[in-house]
């Protein structure tokens, strides 16, 4: 068993100066304790994007219409879009899957793409819940599957990313049913909404997240599902296996937060196996980042989704890692410390 002290205790013997590199030590021991290895790897590394759409985008809670989630999956699927670019840059192997019923499906989507549908979109959370309780089962049994398939794989450290427009309404309302946020504090711009519609917004936050409240004692699964999305369900069901295989789990933004806190609640243990890559510009991240007890690594304001965040953070984790694996120690070289 190896122990955050153990590794603190090998970074303090190497060839620099006690604790020189500051946060990107601390890193290297979350990554080393996470790996239970003293050389952890984070490579071959695999993002799966799971995709979606949602009912309450019709309520007025976006900026942008359904239709653009299609839009950006077929640019994904051509390597133009932000998360195909950046996972290219750090030789990351990008996967996407249609979990909540695009329609029309891009018509570069693969294989793969197609066959991963388990329902044509939620219902609108504004008005009963988003999905049954055996609609959001089917959707965590497709983060399930592509966990078990990338660990098969050979892939060590795993991020999911989302792309589903009106997403941040389910985040917001899961951040306020599993961290115990306000609705108000987990409620924001997403997409680019004005401050009339995120008042809006977080009006139907509220309500949803009440409903979804009352239920949670007697059923989490069923209170989840009132105001899930099947991306973020596909997303925790991805972590919860992934922790269980032993992978890393490397935390993009707001919506995938929203797919830990799911899979902290219902797999205890999962949030052990993860990095939080950024805090987003989404006002409820911090919220649902505390409670999964996890520091960020960046606070750049950014909030696109897709795993890019995630992404961007992905070479300090590479950096820990190298710190523990390719740095002498001071004794090797006939050195004593004195600092």
């Amino acid at each position: 068993m190896i122990d955050a002290e153990q590794v603190w205790a090998h970074l303090n013997a190497l060839a620099k100066p006690r604790r020189s590199l500051g946060r990107l030590e601390a890193l290297a021991v979350r990554l080393a304790v996470i790996q239970q290895r003293r050389d952890p790897v984070t490579r071959p590394r695999r993002i799966v994007l799971f995709a979606g759409d949602h009912g309450v985008v019709a309520d007025g809670v976006s900026a942008w219409p359904s239709e653009v989630t299609g839009l950006m999956v077929g640019t994904i699927l051509a390597g133009r879009a932000t998360s195909s670019a950046f996972a290219a840059t750090h030789d990351c192997d990008l996967r996407l899957v249609d979990v909540g019923g695009l329609a029309p499906l891009p018509e570069n989507a693969p294989a793969f793409f197609r066959d991963g549908r388990v329902a044509s979109g939620t219902k609108s959370l504004a008005h009963g819940p988003a999905m049954t309780v055996e609609q959001f089962d089917a959707a965590w049994a497709v983060g399930v599957e592509e966990a078990d398939r990338a660990v098969a794989e050979g892939h060590r450290l795993l991020i999911a990313g989302e792309m589903g427009i009106g997403n941040t309404t389910p985040a917001a309302c899961l951040t306020a049913l599993l961290a115990g946020a306000s609705p108000e504090g987990a409620t924001g711009a997403g997409a680019g909404a004005g401050d009339a519609m995120v008042a809006a917004k977080a009006r139907i936050v509220a309500a949803a997240a009440a409903r979804a409240a009352a239920l949670l004692d007697e059923d989490s699964r069923a209170a989840i599902a009132e105001v899930c999305g099947y991306e973020i369900a596909a997303m925790a069901g991805f972590f919860a296996r992934g922790a269980a295989l032993g992978a890393t789990l490397l935390l993009d933004g707001y919506v995938a937060t929203a797919g830990a806190l799911i899979a902290k609640r219902l797999a205890p243990g999962t949030a052990e196996a993860m990095i939080a890559g950024h805090r987003s510009a989404e006002p409820g991240h911090a919220a649902a980042l505390d409670a999964l007890g996890l520091e960020p690594l960046l606070d750049w304001g950014m909030r696109l989704g897709e795993g890019t965040g995630a992404l961007v953070a992905l070479p300090l984790v590479d950096a820990a890692a190298a710190l523990l694996t390719g740095v002498a120690r001071l004794d090797a070289l006939g050195v004593g410390r004195e600092d």
